[in-house]
């Protein structure tokens, strides 16, 4: 499991995903800032078999978070050639805000091995039959994703040079309506995978959107003794 520090729901976040350039011409991210109302979040795999939707994924894979709240579930399939998302459904069948469960016809790629700066792709994947948040669903997912730099990633309690960024824009075009975009800027470490991430709000059109509707952080979490 990993713990991170997340910006609550329902909030914006400022952000500079940009970076800086030093005086050795390294790029550099700070996220260091601490925030009193920084939420943690403990993301950790999970097995496919025992959740309700598993019979919808015969393929297999593995179940991650894919929010902080955890009301959100993706299934993953990794393999020598990268980090593949198969679907999305909602960790409870009948939740609140509705169930959500689709199945893409095809993985969208979300990594690719090896991973370097000046990699570029591009992954779509269709649904049909879904349910979106109580809804009947269908439409096409479209993921772009760059890495674009290196440098070093500056968070609350630790430090990593030679962290990737990796950008993604997901482009859902639904069957009726408008489509709707989204951006990421993701910070990838050898070993540690994933130490901080940037979500736009939706609609974004700028790679350097100032604006998150979520930030989360590697964090070292105090342990109290009792």
């Amino acid at each position: 499991p990993l713990s991170y520090l997340v910006s609550p729901s329902g909030t914006t976040r400022a952000v500079d995903v940009a970076g800086t350039v030093d005086s050795n011409n390294h790029t550099v991210w700070d996220f260091s800032v601490s925030y009193a109302s920084d939420q943690v979040a403990q993301i950790q795999a999970q097995p496919l078999a025992g959740k309700w939707y598993a019979s919808s994924f015969p393929s297999g894979g593995f179940v991650v978070a894919q929010d902080a709240g955890d009301r959100l579930e993706g299934v993953i399939v990794y393999d020598p050639n990268g980090y593949h998302l198969l679907g999305l459904a909602s960790t409870e069948p009948t939740p609140p805000e509705g169930q959500t469960l689709y199945v893409y016809d095809t993985p969208i790629d979300i990594f690719q091995f090896p991973m370097k700066p000046g990699q570029s792709f591009t992954t779509s994947g269709n649904v049909k039959n879904a349910t979106l948040r109580g809804l009947p669903y269908a439409g096409k997912d479209t993921y772009d994703v760059t890495i674009d730099a290196a440098g070093t990633l500056l968070l609350p309690s630790i430090t990593f040079t030679q962290a990737l960024r990796v950008r993604t824009t997901v482009t859902a075009t639904p069957a009726a309506g408008a489509p709707q975009t989204t951006k990421q800027v993701s910070f990838l470490f050898e070993c540690f995978g994933e130490v901080a991430r940037a979500t736009s709000q939706a609609g974004e059109t700028q790679d350097n959107f100032t604006t998150a509707a979520e930030v989360r952080r590697l964090g070292l979490i105090p342990v109290s003794s009792n």
